[in-house]
């Protein structure tokens, strides 16, 4: 299947989308004013909805798309927007996916409010169908979230991340919620625990896959209002797959340089140095490279999967996710 954007892949379940986002703006629906209006401008900010589409397409390949696998979409999707809200009043976001944050218009008060929120109405979706399997997946993965952005914090005071430890800060950030996404998909339409595990696996190695390649993005991307601005990582002091690549491959002193230069708060001049540092000694291709091992890796785990619709569609994802150019 030929994939150049995410509706090559979700026209599979059009109908079923349809149905989710119905649910998730009731999911939303506050009787207290400012919620409600909050809640409407979070749902002017289409983002790509990856993590629903996987959760549906992991039901179909497993057996059936059914009303859990509804909830769980909408538990995850409420979830990773309460995350969202969050990150950008940690991060003193102004923007996000083009709009203004909602901190930039709010403040911060009603920010990290409205995150409160937002995870409590996933809760309560789980509550109302009875869905307590997926609470106990989902509050592990919450942990492993917070476990890898304090992991990350505490590497970029000292600079001193090793690709073991990446892997981890990637894992438990990035990789954990999509492998949660397939994991509930599949649970929602079978007990068969061979075809949740490898589901679960898949979303781990496409997780994987999927910050490697944002990683890159940040030294090679080319939209810079939808995507993430260019250098973006490295302003925030963020040593990741490309850049430690290239500083292992280099000569210590020109290291040393680079080093320095992120240390003390990379400028735009700095930041054009260091992208050409990483191009220079073959960042860019390694970790390129790691990538696709590990979008190999997600498409080995849907073998045991027979050839349909479904499956290519998964597949197709994969592609979809480590082509991506924002």
């Amino acid at each position: 299947m030929t994939t150049k954007s995410l509706s090559d892949i979700s026209y599979l379940i059009d109908n079923e989308l349809e149905h989710f986002n119905e649910l998730f703006k009731k999911s939303l629906k506050s009787d207290i004013g400012l919620v409600d209006l909050i809640t409407r401008y979070i749902l002017k900010q289409k983002g790509k909805k990856i993590r629903p589409l996987l959760v549906l397409l992991s039901s179909k390949l497993c057996g059936g798309i059914t009303e859990r696998s509804y909830h769980g979409a909408a538990l995850i999707e409420l979830l990773h927007t309460a995350t969202l809200v969050h990150d950008d009043v940690v991060d003193n976001a102004e923007t996000r996916r083009s709009f203004p944050s909602i901190n930039a218009v709010w403040k911060n008060k009603i920010a990290v409010l409205m995150g409160d929120y937002l995870l409590a109405k996933g809760l309560m979706v789980s509550m109302e169908g009875n869905d307590y399997d997926f609470l106990r997946i989902i509050t592990d993965t919450v942990r492993r979230m917070s476990e890898g952005e304090l992991l990350q914090i505490s590497k970029t005071r000292r600079l001193n991340i090793d690709e073991k430890t990446y892997f981890r800060i990637i894992s438990d950030k990035t990789a954990s919620l999509l492998s949660t996404c397939c994991q509930i998909g599949a649970k929602a339409a079978t007990d068969d625990e061979v075809k949740i595990n490898a589901m679960e696996a898949f979303g781990e190695n496409l997780g994987i896959a999927f910050q490697i390649r944002d990683d890159i993005l940040d030294y090679i991307g080319t939209n810079k209002l939808f995507g993430k601005p260019l250098g973006g990582d490295i302003k925030e002091k963020k040593i990741t797959l490309p850049l430690m690549y290239a500083l292992k491959q280099a000569p210590s002193e020109k290291a040393k340089r680079i080093i320095s230069l992120i240390k003390k708060g990379a400028k735009n001049v700095d930041v054009e140095e260091i992208i050409k540092f990483v191009q220079e000694y073959g960042g860019i291709e390694y970790a390129e490279k790691v990538a696709k091992e590990y979008s190999e890796k997600a498409k080995n785990n849907l073998n045991i999967f027979d050839s349909t619709d479904s499956r290519l569609g998964m597949e197709a994802l994969v592609n979809f996710v480590i082509e991506r150019k924002n």
